[in-house]
């Protein structure tokens, strides 16, 4: 199977700081990968590189036979990547559904004519339903979206970076800690939103560092260990690598096939 995303030879610096030094690594369509490592490991970083925030100092970033270096943010969502943010970023001034009607009306240009909230609303509804938040009521929709409950917010950020993209199932959704700050029951919520985005086709790449939103959800583990990829594979040979357990996991960590346990 031709990847569907590759990247290669991928470096960052800060100064004299190598925050990436060279990492390669490819994915799948419709793949689920988890890119995990200590805090200032580089992930964030190689994130930023692959969403266009910054400009690797080296390599190359190839999403389906395009390289994105050098490639707008708006010019990659075009292309069909988009992001979410360990803290979620969503227009909180505006009511949760102008949330989804705007990112819905920049796909074919936004006009000081139009009124956001008669823009799109019958796809705006649709998505509002995959994110799981129809259930709140007409009222709790036409709020400001500051009143959401941050798991609220979570969801509806991933569906608006979601109904951004040109077609979903063919896109690339890079995921920053998308279970942070969330509950055991609203994780769980979470990372099976996530599978059934790459059930639909869509290819993910997401880090975190709950171990039990990545062993039994990711199909594969990237480890990143001060800027250099350490290991990858499936959880099982991740979670049975020495220098993981010794750098990152624990000795004490447990794989049960399904959640890890330190």
């Amino acid at each position: 199977m031709k990847p569907v995303l590759s990247v290669q030879g991928l470096k960052q610096n800060y100064g004299g700081f190598q925050a990436l030094k060279g990492i390669d690594f490819e994915l799948n369509a419709g793949e689920c990968v988890a890119l995990i490592g200590p805090n200032g490991a580089g992930k964030s970083t190689c994130f930023a590189c692959l969403a266009g925030q910054q400009n690797a100092a080296a390599g190359h970033v190839l999403w389906r036979g395009h390289d994105l270096q050098k490639v707008s943010v708006a010019q990659r969502t075009g292309l069909g990547v988009a992001r979410t943010f360990q803290v979620a970023q969503v227009f909180e001034a505006l009511t949760v559904l102008q949330n989804m009607q705007l990112v819905l009306q920049a796909k074919q240009g936004v006009s000081m004519r139009d009124v956001l909230s008669d823009c799109l609303l019958h796809e705006a509804m649709h998505w509002i339903e995959e994110a799981g938040l129809s259930d709140l009521g007409p009222d709790m929709l036409r709020s400001p979206a500051d009143r959401l409950s941050y798991g609220g917010k979570k969801r509806l950020e991933l569906a608006m970076a979601m109904a951004g993209l040109p077609n979903p199932s063919e896109g690339l959704m890079l995921l920053d800690e998308p279970a942070a700050g969330l509950s055991p029951e609203e994780r769980l919520d979470m990372m099976d939103r996530v599978k059934r985005m790459t059930d639909g086709g869509t290819t993910v790449l997401y880090t975190e560092h709950n171990m039990d939103a990545v062993f039994g959800v990711a199909d594969r583990v990237l480890v990143l260990i001060d800027g250099q990829l350490v290991a990858q594979g499936t959880a099982q040979e991740v979670a049975a690598n020495d220098v993981v357990r010794q750098r990152y996991l624990g000795q004490a960590f447990t794989f049960n096939g399904g959640a890890g346990h330190a």
